[in-house]
């Protein structure tokens, strides 16, 4: 018989960090009687790191934000100068007859 816990309370994490399978991932979550809270994020396929907090209680039910950020951030490039030139002028190469000797 399995005994009734009428305030339960854990917590837990874990993490992953896997360079050679790009596997990077990691989770928190506590709870305390009907209130729950935690995060995890992991890597998207996109290259985007998802991050999301979580809450769950009796009164708001459970909630979420979700953050989505890239992984490599890229710097603001200046702009390149464009110096219009007239376009080529192509002429049409002669056509040679080939001889056989």
């Amino acid at each position: 018989m399995v005994k009734y816990d009428p305030h339960p309370q854990y917590k837990f994490s874990y993490g992953v960090d896997d360079r050679v399978s790009c596997n990077a991932k990691s989770q928190y979550e506590e709870r305390d009687g009907d209130v729950l809270q935690g995060h995890y994020s992991v890597i998207d396929a996109d290259g985007f790191k998802r991050t999301v907090h979580y809450t769950a209680n009796p009164h708001n039910g459970f909630n979420a934000v979700v953050n989505r950020e890239p992984l490599v951030k890229l710097s603001p490039v200046a702009p390149v100068m464009y110096y219009g030139h007239e376009p080529a002028v192509v002429y049409d190469a002669p056509d040679y007859q080939y001889y056989h000797y």
